[in-house]
């Protein structure tokens, strides 16, 4: 490690004039940037902890979407069943030490390709709350660890759509617990979502095919004949490309056959 500045504001303006110093960087439950700072992969000059922001904090349904702060921990979002899938897919998030610490705006913000909450976020259409501006999840994810977050931005909130029926399927990699594959269907008045993590050098994406026949058909037996090509998967010592390819359109039918 090495040396620099820790702030804690109390509210989100405060937060905003903390992240106008130069190299400053936000700390939300800390589950990613900590093991990065002791690798030496991150050098910030002052880290921004938003865990005494209390307007960020909490989960409040809004007609037919929730709303969740972006320093809601995953145990708290597991707990709150408003959204069952989004709830399933919380508790499944790591160990309990790590729900209990890690948060949906920090996980959101790093976008780690093989990351949970982007495929919840992307297939259900949500909306991305900043400190200055919303941003359609469509918008926002822009490759690996690639947001359309500028510098200085903070996620205050996260606002989920609740679908007509959702499932999340995940392929866990047992050692990190984050997703080998993992897959994320939503039925919506105005068709089916589904997003996939853990599989391309671009992060998360939705597979538009399968949306297209679960749209008209929602049934496993909609994705016959369909198939995602292993160009651009990841491939790793966990599972090659064509391994990764194959088990999306796996997970994709279980997702659906749960959803159902």
């Amino acid at each position: 490690m090495y040396n620099f500045d820790v702030e804690k504001p109390g509210t989100i303006a405060e937060a905003a004039t903390a992240m106008g110093v130069e190299d400053a960087q936000a700390l939300g439950g800390g589950q990613t940037l900590i093991p990065t700072l002791k690798q030496r992969l991150a050098s910030p000059s002052k880290l921004v902890s938003l865990s005494s922001v209390t307007e960020m904090r909490g989960i409040a349904k809004e007609g037919d979407s929730l709303r969740i702060g972006g320093a809601t921990t995953h145990a708290t979002v597991a707990a709150d069943g408003s959204y069952p899938a989004l709830s399933a897919l919380a508790s499944n998030i790591g160990d309990p030490a790590v729900r209990n610490r890690g948060t949906i705006g920090g996980s959101l913000a790093n976008n780690d390709p093989a990351a949970c909450y982007p495929a919840a976020a992307l297939a259900s259409g949500a909306t991305i709350v900043t400190n200055s501006r919303e941003i359609a999840a469509d918008d926002y994810f822009q490759g690996m660890f690639d947001t359309a977050l500028d510098e200085g931005e903070i996620i205050t909130a996260v606002k989920f759509p609740i679908p007509q029926a959702a499932n999340y399927q995940k392929f866990v990699q047992p050692a990190s617990r984050f997703a080998l594959v993992g897959v994320f269907v939503a039925k919506l008045a105005d068709g089916v979502r589904v997003a996939v993590t853990g599989t391309s050098n671009e992060g998360v994406f939705r597979w538009t095919e399968a949306e297209g026949a679960l749209s008209t058909d929602f049934s496993a037996s909609a994705l016959d004949g369909l198939s995602v090509p292993p160009d651009n998967m990841i491939t790793d010592l966990h599972g090659s490309a064509t391994y990764r390819a194959h088990l999306v359109k796996v997970m994709t039918g279980r997702a659906v056959t749960a959803a159902s």
